[in-house]
């Protein structure tokens, strides 16, 4: 269950000891940020100054989990349509050393509660087909499969497109 901890920050509980913050990230995040996406992307990586942007936008969340003493361990960035009962996940990352700890779940569980305070009554979002883990964290949440897109990513990689019910 979530709870509020201060406003904009959501305490989750973890498996271990820890618990795992998510909270909207500031322009103090970026190198965070950049870590990450340099960790976790080989390719189709958000530069610095999307980032900013996202940061400063009205129709972006830009998400932040942390455990323990508080190092960023993953991010989301979740767009919002003024007008639309859809959000888009565009981006769901976490370091390689936080992998396997419920750090993406969490984080995808605090972009869906964003979605539905902004209205949004769906979450849609784009996998690489050539990614297990994320296409089963995703279905393990719910997720189904409403479509293909064919060489989606830079590299020619195709993408599974997965929706959710947010209510």
């Amino acid at each position: 269950m979530m709870r509020h901890e201060p406003p904009g920050e959501l305490v989750l509980p973890n498996a271990g000891s820890d618990v795992v913050r998510v909270r909207r990230a500031s322009e103090s995040d970026l190198d965070a940020l950049m870590a990450i996406e340099e960790a976790s992307f080989a390719s189709d990586r958000m530069r610095r100054r999307q980032y900013q942007r996202h940061l400063q936008s009205d129709t972006a969340r830009v998400l932040v989990a942390s455990a323990g003493q508080g190092q960023v361990l993953g991010s989301a960035v979740l767009f919002l349509r003024r007008g639309s009962e859809l959000a888009r996940l565009y981006s769901l990352a976490t370091l390689p050393a936080a992998r396997g700890q419920g750090v993406a779940g969490h984080l995808l569980q605090a972009a869906e509660h964003a979605g539905v305070l902004a209205g949004a009554r769906r979450l849609r979002l784009e996998v690489r087909s050539d990614n297990p883990v994320a296409i089963h964290l995703y279905q393990q949440h719910g997720y189904r499969r409403i479509g293909h897109c064919p060489a989606y990513y830079a590299d020619g990689c195709d993408a599974w497109r997965y929706e959710s019910s947010l209510f």
